[in-house]
């Protein structure tokens, strides 16, 4: 028999499916009138403001928020850029530098603009003619940026991240685990994994480079690494100053913390770094920017305003995500769907295959921190009972469900930003990001089946 749950999910799939595909309306809308629909199909009415007070009651979304509108104002304030053209400098002079340069800059660039396509359309104005210069075909070069941009879904500050930790905290909380991690050692983790995914990036560059010869970038076209410090070092301190407070938190969280200030107040520390760092590093930005002028008060306000519907966009959907999460914890949803991946007892290896591909499904149809929210439990929880460490597998649900969604066609949204700045043709584009989709997938599924040893485990 199809559980419940199932047929509650295969509803509200239909539903966004038609509502964002047929009818060309906005994600988070089909996911708010998804949420209506389940309720009137569960006959949970009276419970509809618990949902919301649920939703709207985790500081994580708060932290969503903070580190979104962060995002905002260092793409408006370009204080990035510095850090893209150190990239080119310290790898221009290598077959396919331009590339490697790309897959540096623009997986953490993309961490901090927490947009995939719209990384891709920073720094791949940059990046892109670099590569196509040096000899890289444009399909080539449009999916190195595509894929190397998406990598900032699984990389620490994105809101993935976020997600992924509350979606450890609420299978703790359902299973009386006591939490044993920290903002700042969960961080350590996920750069642990990120460092995997960059290298598979790096190899298949390589091989790229020299099936189709790529040459090194000419010596004009390479920035003076010397020039690039003396203009730009203020804004090379940006990572440091986002990264550092992460990494002191989770080296010295259990000793030189909690001996000043108790295990309330090192919790409290580790939760309150990511509305302080956020805030530390926009305040940095207005200070550095030579343009004074662009971080006027008035500037500013027109900034945020001109950008509200990105900004809104990304934050209704995770809240509808959270509401839709509360709505299935509170009927059950979620543990019938645990207790049905259990009855099918696939070995860990079954799973490492099967997870990933419904994630890449769910990607066409909903964004990937939403998948974190909602179906984030679920998947730990399946993971852990085929004997996986359950904080490792919230470490890869920004990978399987942020990073594989935003490169997989059709909608590989990415993809199609790359196309438009490299000018490369959609076939051929198509053919090769196929090729980076399948290295992708495999490394996930290498990955969830725990052979590979990860930081901070």
């Amino acid at each position: 028999m199809i559980p419940s749950a199932l047929i509650y999910l295969g509803v509200m799939l239909v539903f966004i499916i038609a509502w964002f595909s047929l009818l060309k309306r906005p994600i988070y809308e089909a996911l708010f009138l998804s949420f209506i629909l389940l309720v009137a199909l569960t006959g949970t009415w009276s419970n509809i403001f618990a949902y919301i007070d649920g939703a709207l009651s985790t500081s994580l979304l708060f932290s969503m928020i903070v580190f979104v509108a962060m995002s905002q104002l260092l793409t408006h304030t370009k204080i990035i850029d510095s850090c893209i053209y150190l990239m080119l400098a310290l790898f221009g002079r290598i077959r396919g530098g331009a590339g490697y340069a790309s897959i540096i800059a623009s997986s953490f660039m993309g961490a901090l603009s927490g947009s995939g396509p719209g990384n891709v359309m920073a720094t791949g104005v940059i990046t892109i003619p670099s590569m196509k210069k040096s000899g890289f075909p444009p399909e080539l070069a449009a999916n190195v940026e595509s894929v190397s941009s998406y990598m900032g879904n699984m990389i620490p500050p994105s809101s993935n991240i976020v997600g992924a930790l509350g979606a450890y905290t609420a299978y703790c909380a359902a299973t009386g685990k006591v939490l044993d991690v920290t903002s700042g050692q969960f961080w350590v983790i996920l750069w642990g994994v990120a460092i995997y995914f960059i290298l598979q990036r790096v190899i298949m560059l390589w091989c790229f480079c020299r099936y189709y010869k790529v040459k090194p970038m000419d010596k004009k076209d390479v920035p003076s690494i010397k020039e690039t410090f003396k203009l730009g070092w203020k804004g090379l301190l940006l990572p440091l100053i986002i990264l550092l407070p992460f990494v002191f938190d989770s080296v010295f969280s259990d000793t030189f913390i909690t001996s000043r200030l108790g295990a309330a107040g090192a919790s409290a520390f580790s939760k309150s770094l990511l509305f302080f760092i956020a805030g530390l590093a926009a305040i940095y930005a207005v200070l550095i920017t030579k343009d004074k002028k662009s971080v006027s008060i008035k500037n500013l306000v027109n900034l945020f305003s001109s950008k509200a519907k990105s900004l809104v966009g990304p934050i209704a959907a995770c809240t509808f995500g959270y509401m839709i999460g509360e709505l299935f914890a509170d009927i059950g949803a979620t543990a019938e769907l645990e207790v049905f991946l259990k009855e099918l007892d696939l070995p860990l290896i079954g799973l490492a295959i099967l997870i990933p591909l419904i994630t890449a499904f769910l990607g066409m149809i909903i964004p990937g921190s939403s998948q974190v929210v909602i179906f984030g439990p679920v998947f730990i929880s399946a993971f852990a009972a085929a004997g996986s460490n359950p904080l490792f597998v919230a470490a890869m649900l920004p990978c399987i469900c942020g990073t594989m969604c935003g490169i997989t066609p059709p909608l590989a949204l990415g993809m199609y930003a790359g196309m438009s700045i490299a000018e490369s043709d959609f076939k051929k584009t198509l053919i090769n990001d196929l090729w980076w989709v399948g290295a992708q997938y495999i490394l996930e599924v290498v990955m969830l089946m725990g052979v590979l040893p990860i930081i901070g485990l």
